[in-house]
């Protein structure tokens, strides 16, 4: 199944703006997330700390709606699903 990814800010430099990629039905979110990490392996360093902990400092978001982490890794995906990341946003 094929799934769009859109990354924002400092995921942008990794990903790319937005890419399309294939996975395998029946995935979830944290297979995906494995995916990425595998074909961009800088990825891996900007979402996991050195003891492979997910940060808990960004936000990913499922076809427009927030995702809950780490709770919602299970999250299962669909053919042409959109999933978008984000840094953290700060400021006022």
């Amino acid at each position: 199944m094929r799934i769009k990814i859109r990354a924002f800010a400092s995921f942008r430099e990794i990903l790319g703006r937005e890419i399309m990629v294939e996975i395998e039905s029946g995935s979830r979110v944290s297979d995906l997330i494995n995916h990425l990490c595998e074909i961009k392996p800088e990825l891996r360093e900007a979402l996991f700390s050195d003891t492979g902990e997910l940060r808990d400092y960004f936000m990913i978001m499922l076809n427009r709606r927030r995702l809950d982490l780490p709770g919602d890794l299970n999250a299962a995906l669909y053919d042409n699903d959109e999933v978008a990341i984000f840094p953290p946003v700060a400021g006022g």
